[in-house]
């Protein structure tokens, strides 16, 4: 996977790998969306790309539960998954959300 994607100049912004019984799972968060499908799908990759939402938290003890998990909770949202990284530009932490109503989550968060 990282080689079709190395060629074609895509940067990974974030990655969270998972094993299931019969198969892995990987999620990323690229530069360029419609050219990272394209070379995985050239290099023989099966791939599905779902809609997520990215917010900036605070990097501290308790950030992602007073930022992101109470609100949500709060408002019933489910998680279906999410992963967080530091960006490196800016230093910031980001949680990625992959939720049951993202308009929902726009409007509780804001749109970032």
């Amino acid at each position: 996977m990282l080689k079709p994607l190395s060629q074609k100049q895509i940067n990974i912004h974030a990655l969270s790998v998972a094993d299931s019984a019969d198969f892995g799972i990987v999620r990323m968060v690229v530069s360029h969306t419609e050219e990272a499908v394209k070379a995985l799908h050239e290099a023989g990759f099966t791939l599905r790309v779902n809609e997520v939402l990215a917010y900036e938290m605070p990097d501290t003890p308790g950030g992602l539960l007073q930022a992101v998990a109470e609100p949500l909770a709060q408002a019933g949202i489910n998680l279906e998954y999410f992963y967080a990284f530091i960006q490196s530009e800016t230093g910031k932490a980001i949680v990625v959300l992959k939720v049951n109503d993202p308009e929902k989550v726009e409007r509780l968060l804001g749109e970032k």
